[in-house]
């Protein structure tokens, strides 16, 4: 079984954080039964070079705004524009199956504005969410919603 591949960006550390204990989810229920399938993780920087994607891909991306609400005034969004660039670098946009998105849900109506963005924008599905590092049961949850979607 191959991988679930994941793109991801984090300015602050908590989607880094997030992915990687997921990584070891996948590791600890693959030991058990390798029908379930390991994460492939890859972190987008401004450092990145562009590559084009062969295979499918989910997004991970936290939201950080500078200005408007993302409603009624506008937004500018900041700081995860290099993933959405690299997703709309020559054909990869074809492969990304889902964004997942995360942020601090005091910012209500803006909570997981980027990923909602970026799904429309990708044509892909917003498959779920999680608050900052999320918790342990986040995990489980957005591993079992990623298998549903990696088909």
């Amino acid at each position: 079984m191959k991988p679930i591949r994941i793109l991801y960006i984090s300015v602050a550390g908590n989607t880094r954080n997030f992915v990687t204990n997921l990584q070891e989810y996948a590791k600890n229920v693959h030991n058990d039964d390798d029908n379930n399938p390991l994460i492939e993780l890859e972190e987008i920087t401004d450092q990145s070079d562009f590559a084009d994607e062969t295979g499918n891909f989910f997004a991970f991306v936290p939201t950080y705004l500078d200005g408007g609400n993302g409603i009624d005034n506008g937004v500018k969004e900041m700081m995860t524009n290099t993933l959405g660039e690299y997703i709309d670098y020559n054909d990869n946009a074809k492969y990304c199956i889902g964004v997942i998105g995360s942020g601090n849900k005091n910012f209500n109506e803006q909570y997981c504005l980027t990923a909602k963005r970026y799904a429309k924008q990708f044509d892909a599905p917003f498959v779920t969410d999680f608050e900052l590092r999320g918790t342990d049961r986040d995990v489980v949850r957005v591993y079992d919603e990623l298998k549903k979607y990696d088909k």
